[in-house]
């Protein structure tokens, strides 16, 4: 078994974590993470309401008694959604774990530890870490530019980024941005972080929720198959290659403004390539580690395979390279 400071803090058996993916982290696919041992994300604004995700959470304690947490994603919007009344729903749901990303969540801290609610946050640079540090988050998700969503504006990737995040950390590092495997989370424990968070390789799995032609793809496509939208708005995202999302590119390449791209890039279209299958329906996102992918396994047989291949590779190959002499 492979124990750290996360697996500790966390109280989970493996140092893997699932990530809070918009329309995908739902209860079916957290409920399998947490069964399987690992750490699965609930993701709030999937849910319409306070109140809906309440609901989830209850959908999801019907199917595990492991733990689990929920994502709570804080953006800058005309229309903010409540996100003190989804805190709250999370709290009286009495969920013991929330990954906060996008926005500073200081403002939330207090509400969420005065009910014993640990944070792990997610950054992508390791500024933004050190403040995430100073104003009492648990647990740091450090982001590569490999990852699915927002990599930020530094392209700092994972083999730099993770040593440089946890030389100066002293609170646990998650890992995340282009893993998939034993081998990934053999590397994130050598540059010093304390397990992995996985995105795109938990979406290709047989409990996701998302189309079967989603999953597909992603087995099909290359680590070049990603584009890079937003980066003239300094606002980037990284989503699937596709009609749309090349559109995106040339649009702001040449000068145009969010207004421009705004209804190619909606989160419906988004939402209907997952439900309905549709590939070129609207941008979703998946990261370069859709490279490393070629099979669509159950969550269990992805993280048993994941576990032992890595203590496999501690003790044998890493140990036979190690001469004593």
């Amino acid at each position: 078994m492979l124990r750290t400071r996360f697996t500790e803090l966390f109280g989970v058996r493996h140092p893997i974590v699932q990530g809070g993916m918009q329309w995908v982290g739902r209860a079916e696919l957290v409920a399998a993470v947490a069964e399987a041992g690992a750490l699965g994300f609930l993701t709030a604004l999937t849910q319409p309401t306070p109140e809906a995700l309440a609901a989830e959470i209850a959908r999801c304690r019907e199917l595990t008694d492991q733990p689990f947490g929920v994502n709570l994603t804080i953006l800058p919007s005309i229309n903010p959604p409540p996100y003190d009344e989804y805190r709250a729903a999370i709290v009286e749901s009495g969920v013991k774990i929330v990954e906060t990303a996008g926005f500073n969540p200081e403002a939330h801290l207090p509400g969420f530890h005065e009910h014993g609610v640990k944070v792990l946050h997610k950054c992508t640079s390791v500024r933004h870490a050190l403040k995430a540090e100073r104003i009492g988050v648990d647990a740091i998700s450090i982001d590569g530019f490999e990852c699915a969503g927002h990599p930020g504006e530094d392209d700092v990737p994972g083999l730099v980024l993770i040593p440089a995040a946890t030389a100066r950390l002293t609170i646990p590092v998650i890992a995340s941005g282009g893993f998939t495997d034993a081998r990934g989370l053999v590397a994130a424990l050598a540059l010093g972080a304390e397990g992995v968070n996985m995105g795109t390789r938990f979406l290709c799995t047989q409990e996701a929720p998302v189309h079967e032609k989603v999953k597909a793809q992603i087995v099909a496509s290359s680590e070049l198959d990603t584009e890079l939208i937003f980066r003239p708005l300094r606002n980037t995202a990284r989503v699937a290659s596709n009609s749309v999302s090349r559109k995106v590119v040339e649009v702001l390449a040449e000068g145009g403004e969010f207004p421009d791209v705004r209804d190619l890039v909606a989160g419906a279209r988004g939402r209907k390539v997952f439900e309905d299958g549709d590939l070129e329906a609207g941008v979703w996102s998946t990261g370069m580690a859709q490279g490393l992918i070629d099979d669509v396994p159950t969550v269990r047989e992805l993280v048993d395979r994941i576990v032992t291949e890595a203590e496999a590779l501690i003790a044998g190959r890493l140990a036979g390279v190690l001469h004593r002499g």
